[in-house]
């Protein structure tokens, strides 16, 4: 069985490579996903363990990150039996003014950092505690003084099972080159989110809903559903752009919009401009276009069926047993023959799934205390470091291309100086 480039690294007790789900799973999910930040920290060990570092933004600002929770009082949370809302958690960076001598923000709450960093370890097999994964810190400072001018607005939304922080390295990177990136939480999907006063959502009614399609082969059915919150969340999340703190409103312009993600996010980037006009260029990083867990053409989705007028960049995996491009990938054919705007197509060279995140740039750094097998599986063979400026230099010089009007020629397939190879 091929992977699903739907589901991404973490979801607790997932087998993700064959999403096999044992039987366990259903049984000993909660009832409710919300519980305190205090009982999920009261699990965790002392903080040991490598600390990991993220690469530094390569642009000319610095950034700054603020974080908010939005709430949609219009919605019932699909996944949080019996709340009548939704609420979600967004942290948005931007170009800044000088932050010397300030704290940078850290990567993950303590909440999150406990239990994505257990998802982690027992996705890729790691050992438990070998990572302090509170400890690592972004390159941005809390509310950091906004840099004057005004800058497209990109979103990012991340794979299935991952937080909204497992692409900071990438997030940081646009905001350094003059993007506002609104990243975005979908509640209930991650191990963890954490909100301001402290109260902690899970992903325990999901994952019984999952085991559940699994058992019954009701999958295309559950992840119709979660796409449709996902796409409802980016609704909510550009309907909202315009009620953040004026010192952010005032830096965004609304006209140029992106949005990006990876796995399942690029899925919603995909789908949610096939429903919002607002947004007006996308990437998919790895993500099946289609509501199966074994992506064979078989549950297509609209924008895989009818494609999109406004340009659009799917960048995928070159592993033999799962890589994705528009030859080996159903959903992806389909999209590229009814695609009206500008189109590529790019596979980042001896990559797999997890390539396309955080991963790629903290995982390598566990090489000699990991068994370089172990890690080549779980992020690919690529260098870590053209990796990571492989994937920012794609994303980049699509968004300055098509919201800035700034074309550097990368991605009109030539010789390159990265380890890509356009799929024609």
């Amino acid at each position: 069985m091929r992977s699903s480039r739907f589901v991404a690294a973490s979801l607790v007790g997932v087998v993700v490579c064959g999403l096999a789900v044992p039987s366990a799973v259903a049984a000993s999910a909660r009832a409710t996903a919300s519980y305190t930040a205090h009982s999920l920290l009261a699990r965790s060990s002392p903080a040991k363990g490598v600390r990991l570092t993220l690469p530094a933004p390569s642009g000319r600002y610095p950034t700054g990150e603020s974080s908010f929770r939005l709430v949609d009082h219009e919605r019932t949370d699909p996944w949080v039996p019996g709340q009548p809302y939704r609420e979600l958690m967004i942290s948005v960076f931007y170009p800044s003014l000088h932050t010397g001598g300030r704290p940078f923000t850290h990567q993950f709450s303590p909440a999150v950092a406990t239990a994505f960093g257990t998802a982690v370890e027992q996705s890729v097999e790691l050992p438990a505690g070998l990572v302090n994964w509170a400890a690592t810190t972004t390159h941005s400072v809390r509310n950091a003084v906004q840099a004057p001018g005004s800058f497209p607005v990109v979103l990012y939304s991340p794979g299935a099972g991952n937080p909204r922080d497992w692409n900071v390295s990438l997030a940081e990177d646009l905001a350094s080159r003059g993007f506002v990136v609104v990243t975005v939480d979908h509640t209930g999907e991650a191990p963890a989110v954490q909100f301001p006063d402290g109260h902690v959502v899970g992903n325990e009614p999901l994952m019984t809903a999952w085991a559940s399609a699994i058992q019954n082969g009701t999958t295309p059915a559950l992840l119709t559903k979660v796409m449709a919150a996902r796409t409802a969340d980016t609704e909510l999340v550009l309907d909202r752009l315009t009620s953040l703190p004026t010192r952010l409103t005032r830096i965004m312009d609304g006209h140029r919009i992106g949005m990006f993600g990876q796995s399942g996010g690029g899925f919603t980037a995909a789908q949610a401009m096939y429903g919002d006009r607002r947004i007006k260029a996308g990437v998919d990083m790895d993500g099946t276009l289609e509501y199966t867990s074994e992506p064979d053409g078989t549950h297509l989705s609209e924008v895989a069926l009818h494609g999109l007028d406004r340009p659009f960049l799917l960048m995928g995996n070159s592993s033999a047993a799962d890589g994705s491009d528009v030859h080996r990938e159903p959903s992806w054919a389909s999209f590229w023959r009814n695609q009206r705007g500008w189109k590529a197509d790019v596979t980042l060279n001896d990559s797999v799934h997890a390539s396309f995140t955080d991963a790629k740039a903290l995982l390598p750094q566990l090489a000699g205390r990991v068994p370089v097998e172990k890690l080549n599986a779980a992020v690919g063979k690529v260098d870590s470091r053209l990796a990571v400026t492989a994937n920012r230099a794609l994303v980049a010089s699509f968004f300055n291309r098509f919201l800035k009007g700034c074309d550097d020629h990368l991605l009109d397939g030539g010789a390159s100086p990265y380890p890509i190879t356009f799929v024609r």
